[in-house]
């Protein structure tokens, strides 16, 4: 069975195909080479994994899971690889159609369905933007929780995808924790649901939770259901500078055993902050002897009780060699710095091509694991930038192309980065905490998972799609 998956041999997009896509999506949905401007199309062939880009046979939109059925049942029929895609923001390759084929875009899956109030729940189409389901919710006093930092732009189907996280999962979890039930069209095309509206079901396999993270190999999701929480009302921000990296990493397991639970709480090394705030010319003054900030949020319903947690975490910051802390007093401000923590990426994006590495440790292991990151850069001649979700662990490693030559970036970089994830696991953590194994990671899997794990998680993507068509060359 291990093999079976390797040997697949995929068919060719023949003009009957397209003839039968039009048939059932409408020929304005059904994009092929020259239909489009070059750049447009190759735009549905990358994601924002390094500068790879891998043009699809054909691309198509569907409208709803009916339409997905189709195309689904004709690709199962002709061996026809489907890569699902949602906005192409992944960061590991998940979205790429590396065997071309078809790229099934759910950008027209964009309906926000029904918010129930009276149950706290929404039923959504996965190519609604996390952003703006979160506003719609707002507005009626509820609370999605899960903000990658690319939620202004990034869709719910993908964070489905990864389990998306974001800053807010240290305290309310992760995408996987708010999804009650699902609408999936299998590779044969079947539409099933995965379990019940309900927020406790012990009827058969979880299967819910086996497709959240399951990065598009196992059936595309068309419908979800997701449970919702009151809008907390009140927050406090505050900017801390550390004079050394390892401290801040340090204070976020302190600020935890002091009985805090952040509603956020980012790292940021000086680099990663001052690129940011540069990209998006907002003015911050970075003393030269601080290394590194904690962006720390506190959020409920109590203005006074948040004040005096507030305070709890000042007791825990003096301890450490920290510089002035910045609280925020007004919502320009707080916006002002979260806008430049979400948008590190897209700094270092614009500064350099990267390869970004998403490590995940026990919170209390992260300064071993920075000094670690650095250790192993210093030995192996490479620049790295780091910041990520401190409260989880969660640290985001960036490493930095610049004047690396070709061998240096496709092959030498190999056994640090290795050596990198050896350490997260010896830690007690793994290689990917949100963005997925993909293309990018799954020659490293290895390390992460036993040969046991993977001949299981084989075995469950041979009965879901046998032939192998969908999002093949992902994960394994």
């Amino acid at each position: 069975m291990s093999h079976l998956l390797e040997e697949t041999r995929f068919g060719q997009l023949t003009d009957a195909l397209v003839a039968a896509f039009e048939a059932l999506v409408g020929p304005e949905h059904v994009l092929t080479p020259g239909r489009l401007d070059d750049d447009e199309y190759a735009r549905y062939g990358q994601d924002h994994t390094e500068d790879f880009v891998f043009r699809p046979d054909v691309v198509l939109r569907p409208a709803n899971a009916e339409q997905i059925s189709g195309i689904m049942r004709l690709c199962h029929a002709h061996r026809l690889p489907v890569t699902p895609r949602g906005a192409g923001t992944g960061l590991s390759g998940g979205a790429l159609p590396i065997h071309r084929g078809v790229v099934l875009s759910t950008e027209r899956l964009n309906k926000i369905l029904h918010i129930d109030e009276r149950n706290l729940q929404a039923t959504v189409e996965p190519g609604v933007v996390n952003e703006t389901f979160q506003n719609a919710v707002k507005e009626v006093g509820l609370f999605y929780p899960p903000d990658p930092a690319s939620k202004g732009s990034c869709s719910l189907g993908g964070n489905l995808a990864h389990s998306s996280g974001g800053p807010k999962a240290v305290k309310y979890g992760t995408t996987k924790d708010y999804v009650l039930n699902l609408e999936v069209v299998l590779p044969n095309g079947d539409i099933i649901w995965t379990a019940a509206n309900t927020l406790k079901n012990s009827t058969g396999y979880n299967l819910t939770q086996l497709m959240v993270g399951s990065e598009g190999t196992l059936g595309i999701i068309t419908k979800v259901v997701f449970r919702l929480l009151p809008f907390p009302q009140q927050n406090i921000l505050m900017l801390v500078p550390f004079r050394q990296e390892a401290q801040a990493a340090e204070a976020v397991a302190a600020v935890f055993r002091a009985g805090i639970i952040p509603s956020g709480m980012e790292f940021m090394e000086r680099e990663a902050i001052a690129w940011s705030s540069d990209y998006l010319k907002i003015p911050l003054t970075l003393p030269e002897d601080i290394r590194a900030h904690l962006l720390i949020e506190l959020d409920g319903n109590d203005l006074d009780q948040l004040y005096k947690e507030a305070e709890q975490v000042y007791s825990v910051l003096e301890a450490y060699d920290v510089g002035e802390i910045l609280l925020a007093d007004n919502a320009t401000q707080k916006d002002e710095l979260w806008k430049i923590r979400r948008n590190i990426g897209n700094s270092v994006r614009y500064n350099s091509v990267y390869k970004e590495e998403d490590t995940v440790v026990p919170r209390a292991e992260l300064p071993t694991l920075l000094r670690g990151v650095k250790e192993i850069g210093a030995r192996y001649g490479f620049k790295s930038v780091c910041y990520g979700h401190a409260g989880d662990g969660n640290l985001h490693v960036n490493i930095i192309r610049g004047e690396l030559t070709d061998e240096q970036w496709n092959v030498g970089l190999r056994q640090p980065i290795t050596e990198i994830f050896e350490l997260c696991v010896r830690l007690g953590g793994t290689i990917s905490g949100e963005h997925g194994i993909g293309l990018v990671q799954k020659g490293y899997i290895g390390i992460a998972l036993k040969e046991a794990n993977l001949q299981l998680m084989r075995g469950i993507k041979q009965v879901f799609d046998p032939h192998g068509i969908l999002n093949p060359g992902k994960i394994f």
